[in-house]
């Protein structure tokens, strides 16, 4: 049998493959992008579900609109004109099962066999394989402690037709890293000379621990702004729960058209049991909760590096999400490191999958939120004992 090229082009991921050999009870991982367990509020779920049934009946239960659900696209709307001052009406939201279907719309709408596509480097997995399904080419900016490096991203927006730029401007994955206010604007201002769509990627922005919250960098200014959103990180990741922001209403049209292509709609029962929950329950305390509990485990792993690992390897301290980002000595490679961290009953995900052109690099991604401080810290120990 023959496949695409398309599809003989786009990197499995490396996560998800060594997941499968993580289940082992004595393994200590780092390397999942989970979210912890413990703050899954299943008694409210339970609850949201069957007032959903109770209110609407056979509801959950049939087709329904491409677009999502309009009450709760009416709530997300609300809460981005509340918190952020934004101008975002319902109509402006398409309910995607997670981000991640958001990028492969994102994809099949704006992306040509060859178009450029300009990533941070390093840059999240999951939007490398979503748009390599298109078969684009792909451009990196490096990332600094404070965003995008300006002088080459103005280099490469100079002698590029870049169609699309894709950030994680809050507690980057894989980083942690978060654009800081002068960048943001730097970016707004120096993209906005371009006629290309600025994706913001934002499934971690209310888990911040330290600091301010800052405003994005296109949503409200940007003719072309793409905003994601999900509730994976701060309700539910097994719902599959995302949604897409655009004031462009042309660009949502041709994205409703290949939603309806790809699946119809997002699943109709989780759509109402979110929104039943999200009425009655309290929210923002909950996501507090859950931001304490990844400060605790951030701080736990953040000491048990200053105490474990070597002066030579240094590390990003995120101001919230789930990530820190780990750079060995020059000329060392984590993937060779991986195996023999493997042997050590511990796991991490070394840096390769998240460059779009460098192999045997010499930086390592690791998870705090699903362990618990004293399994970090033993963790931690473990890594350390072989760096």
């Amino acid at each position: 049998m023959k496949y695409s090229d398309r599809i003989l082009n786009t990197p499995s991921s490396f996560i998800r493959d060594i997941l499968k050999v993580l289940d082992a009870p004595d393994i200590i991982s780092f390397a999942g992008g989970l979210p912890n367990p413990v703050s899954f509020p299943i008694e409210a779920l339970k609850e949201a579900i069957d007032g959903a049934i109770r209110k609407n009946g056979s509801k959950l239960f049939q087709y329904s609109t491409t677009e999502g659900y309009s009450p709760l696209r009416e709530l997300i709307a609300e809460k981005y004109r509340r918190k952020f001052g934004l101008d975002i009406q319902s109509e402006d939201i398409l309910i995607t099962n997670g981000s991640q279907q958001a990028l492969e719309l994102i994809g099949t709408v704006l992306l040509n066999k060859g178009d450029k596509v300009l990533m941070e480097e390093p840059g999240y997995l999951g939007a490398i394989q979503a748009f390599s399904l298109c078969e684009p080419e792909f451009l990196s900016v490096p990332l600094e402690e404070d965003g995008l490096n300006l002088e080459k991203l103005e280099e490469v927006l100079k002698n590029h037709p870049v169609k699309l730029i894709y950030s994680v401007p809050n507690f980057q994955n894989p980083t942690g890293l978060t654009y800081s206010m002068e960048k943001r604007k730097a970016i707004r201002e120096l993209v906005s000379k371009y006629d290309l769509a600025f994706i913001e990627d934002d499934p971690y922005g209310e888990l911040r621990f330290q600091g301010e919250s800052l405003p994005y960098i296109g949503a409200g200014y940007l003719e072309n702004s793409i905003l994601l959103g999900s509730f994976s990180k701060t309700v539910t990741p097994g719902m599959r729960l995302g949604f897409l922001i655009t004031k462009n209403a042309q660009l949502m049209r041709y994205l409703v058209t290949a939603k309806q292509g790809s699946d119809l709609h997002t699943n109709i029962f989780t759509q109402y049991a979110i929104h039943e929950y999200l009425l009655n329950n309290p929210y923002e305390e909950h996501v507090k909760r859950i931001v304490e509990l990844y400060r605790t485990q951030a701080t736990a792993m953040l000491d048990a590096m200053g105490t474990y690992f070597p002066a030579s390897v240094s590390y990003t301290r995120p101001e919230g999400g789930m990530f820190i980002w780990a750079t060995l000595p020059e000329g060392q490679s984590a993937l060779k490191l991986f195996p023999k961290a493997m042997e050590q009953k511990v796991a991490f995900v070394p840096g390769d999958p998240f460059y779009v052109s460098r192999r045997e690099v010499n930086t390592l991604r690791l998870n705090y939120t699903n362990a618990t401080p004293e399994v970090i810290t033993e963790g931690i120990r473990r890594l350390g004992s072989i760096l």
